[in-house]
């Protein structure tokens, strides 16, 4: 097949492209410009564009599909050319669909949870030597891609985003997959510019648990009120299997979790985390892996990438990078630091980057996210927050919103730099928390001068 890729140097979109090209796809792609490590990895099979740019000569009749990224505007002139050939156009999550149409489809959902967990699962899989197609929204230690697709694997596993399928089609992308087997993990307000309302937001879920096939079963977290409330209500015809998390006690520094043969120690910490473990074992089991199968290879899983990622170590201080930046997630990573590490202080380091995080109506989501922190800091870019078309926000607007008098707000990127260099740092942990780079942070320089 000739696949044509609109906006071929997204995270999700190079990486399905590279999948299809695995599979024996002649695969082409534009786009206005391509960020490292899209770039290199796109370079090194042969697919990456010549130039960058919109060029409607790319697409013709010979074309059999053509994938339309979300970074592609209405109007790109590759689109408008495909629909006046009247070409097949998919969006990214319709034609992951359609690719998995004869197979069983499992699909992990919410707002916060589902690359870990869909990691996990994927983990457990690899482990035992268990071959499946799959879509995650992070690198794996031990796969090539986060993308792969084959016409011979029984199952496929999806990481289910709730944003927006494409520039022309305003559906989440997990009202598409249909799944048999699903998972709702937790559910809080998030991409307030597409869901004005929480209301609003839930009533996406509300589909998606609708979407599973009849006779599937949705896997859900039995602690988030929110998700127990649209699971219970539903009416489909599927089975609901509740989770929670499960017991666990730390010691020196060290997660172990209660099974039946006994204590068992982990790689990763945190109760959300265990909370995503509880979750992913009720998945694999329904993947045919069994409770103690699941723990053997569970025990060496070590977390996605940039998900509480340890980038920085000595005897003094350890740094975690981690992606969390909206409200749920940043007040379950801090807490789970600080449970894992109660004797050391704790620094927590915020980015506001994304449209949520820098709506003035949406900051007071934020309120007590990092209260168990011994030191917290703010970052943001007012320029930012102008680009976005959004009303500007004020640091005291931000101190208001966390309700922490003892927060430290930066706007300068050479000033938080400085404030993390002149930090006592003794017996210390730095969480880093971001889904941005702290306006061009060189984290290789925090980690050697800290």
């Amino acid at each position: 097949m000739r696949i044509h890729f609109i906006a071929i140097g997204g995270s999700a979109m190079h990486n399905l492209a590279l999948a299809l090209h695995h599979k024996g796809y002649i695969v082409t792609g534009s786009d206005d410009v391509i960020f490292e490590p899209s770039k290199s990895r796109l370079a090194k099979q042969g697919i990456l564009p010549s130039q960058f740019g919109w060029f409607p000569d790319k697409i013709n009749t010979s074309l059999d599909a053509v994938i339309l990224g979300m970074h592609a505007k209405p109007d790109n002139p590759e689109l408008l050319k495909a629909r006046e050939l009247g070409l097949i156009i998919y969006s990214y999550p319709e034609f992951l669909y359609e690719q998995s149409k004869h197979k069983t489809r499992v699909v992990i959902g919410g707002s916060h949870g589902k690359t870990t967990i869909t990691s996990m699962i994927l983990h457990v899989m690899n482990y035992h030597g268990r071959q499946v197609d799959y879509m995650v929204g992070a690198q794996l230690e031990g796969f090539d891609r986060m993308v792969h697709l084959t016409d011979e694997n029984d199952f496929i596993v999806l990481e289910g985003d709730e944003y927006l399928s494409s520039p022309i089609d305003r559906r989440p992308k997990f009202h598409l997959y249909k799944p048999n087997i699903a998972l709702l993990s937790g559910i809080a307000w998030d991409h307030v510019n597409v869901f004005p309302t929480f209301e609003n937001y839930l009533e996406q879920f509300r589909i998606f648990v609708d979407s599973i096939v009849k006779g599937g079963s949705i896997t859900y977290n039995e602690e988030d009120v929110n998700v127990r409330s649209i699971v219970e209500a539903s009416t489909n015809s599927i089975r609901k299997l509740p989770y929670a998390t499960p017991d666990f006690f730390v010691e020196d520094g060290q997660t172990f979790i209660e099974t039946r043969e006994g204590p068992m120690p982990l790689e990763i910490f945190g109760r959300h985390n265990l909370n995503n473990l509880s979750g992913a074992k009720w998945i694999c089991q329904n993947m045919g892996i069994d409770e103690d199968d699941f723990y053997e290879a569970i025990s060496s899983f070590k977390g996605a990438a940039k998900r509480l990622e340890k980038i920085g170590e000595s005897d003094q201080t350890i740094i975690f990078k981690d992606y969390a930046h909206s409200p749920s997630k940043v007040a379950a990573t801090t807490k789970a630091v600080k449970e894992q590490f109660p004797d050391r202080k704790l620094i927590a380091c915020l980015e506001l980057h994304t449209y949520s995080s820098l709506n003035a109506e949406f900051l007071k989501e934020y309120k007590g996210s990092l209260k168990d922190a011994d030191v917290s800091a703010v970052f943001y870019i007012p320029e930012s927050v102008r680009i976005k078309g959004l009303e500007e926000i004020s640091i005291e607007q931000i101190g208001e919103a966390f309700e922490q008098h003892d927060i430290n707000i930066f706007t300068n990127s050479k000033a938080f730099k400085e404030f993390l260099f002149e930090l006592d740092v003794t017996n210390s942990i730095i969480l880093l928390m971001s889904s941005g780079n702290y306006g061009g942070l060189d984290l290789k320089e925090v980690v050697e001068r800290i």
